[in-house]
């Protein structure tokens, strides 16, 4: 969205502070990120940059992780990803990436899909990058400081995780057996982790047509369950479409197991917790609001009708 006048010349100080001479009609800001504010603008050079700007203090350990990572990763990878050329408490900037976003909101909060995700090149593409990014050695990226669980953690954190949100929100009794007889069979759970990006999907990709040229925002990197990078995809696309990217993905040396799918969809269905996890992280009202919507028991539930 454009930026106000006020916001242009904040981020324009910012950026001069920091090197860069950037033009202020051309300073356009998203404000959907939770943990920074973006802006793309372009300097008196020509240059265009990504100007991403913390939103609380406790971003900023996690933002020097994130840098590390992305240093060390992106010589592996055939997508690019962004190059920290600042990196302060204040302001993170990179140049622009090639590619469009595969997904963006428009005004009314609506998505607005810009590519075709049943597109066998679609899967072609997302199965290479996810492969190419699974099958880097965990070495490669440990010294970071990226989280890293075995995969006896994977499945105790999540247990953890739901435990914690049901004790603080009234979670739907149908949400908790769900979950429950997730966490209690052995046959959903992986027996190996990957070096993963924790939140694949089509706001994250830069795209040309169907085909991924760039993978934005690393925060949520990590050492851990596969899945993570194929919940969004399974939950948005056919089952031919997902089928199709997991053999790509397979073919290129990427590893699953019998209940791959399933474990997806249920991994999926813990977005609220994740949300819930988050509100109680930032104590902000909306986002405790918003999880309580998700995460509650609809009206005949609570009514004691079930």
């Amino acid at each position: 969205m454009p930026s106000t006048s006020t916001d242009a010349t904040a981020i324009r100080e910012l950026a001069q502070a920091h090197g860069l001479d950037i033009v202020p009609e051309t300073i356009a800001v998203n404000e959907l990120g939770l943990d920074f504010q973006v802006a793309i603008a372009e300097a008196v050079d020509g240059q265009s940059w990504v100007l991403r700007i913390p939103r609380r203090p406790d971003v900023t350990d996690r933002a020097a992780v994130e840098g590390r990572f992305l240093s060390a990763i992106a010589p592996h990878l055939n997508v690019a990803v962004p190059d920290w050329r600042v990196h302060t408490a204040e302001l993170i900037a990179y140049p622009l990436l090639p590619g469009e976003p595969g997904l963006t909101i428009d005004d009314q909060g609506q998505p607005q899909w810009h590519f075709d995700v049943e597109a066998d090149e679609y899967a072609q593409s997302l199965g290479d990058f996810l492969a190419e990014l699974h099958t880097v050695a965990p070495a490669v990226v440990r010294a970071s400081g990226i989280t890293e669980h075995s995969p006896a953690e994977v499945r105790q954190r999540k247990r953890d995780d739901i435990a914690r949100v049901v004790a603080e929100f009234d979670v739907a009794r149908s949400l908790r057996d769900r979950w429950n007889a997730w966490l209690d069979e052995d046959s959903y759970w992986p027996t190996l982790t990957v070096v993963t990006h924790g939140e694949v999907y089509p706001a994250h990709q830069l795209m040309a047509g169907a085909r991924n040229l760039s993978i934005l925002d690393w925060t949520t990197a990590a050492i851990g369950d596969p899945a993570r990078d194929f919940m969004f995809h399974h939950a948005s696309v056919s089952a031919r479409a997902f089928d199709a990217t997991v053999k790509r993905y397979v073919d290129n040396g990427g590893r699953v197991w019998p209940k791959f799918a399933e474990h997806c969809a249920e991994l999926f269905s813990t977005s609220p917790v994740e949300l819930g996890l988050y509100a109680l992280q930032t104590g902000d009202s909306d986002h405790i609001e918003a999880a309580k919507a998700q995460l509650g028991p609809p009206n005949h539930e609570s009514a004691g009708l079930i």
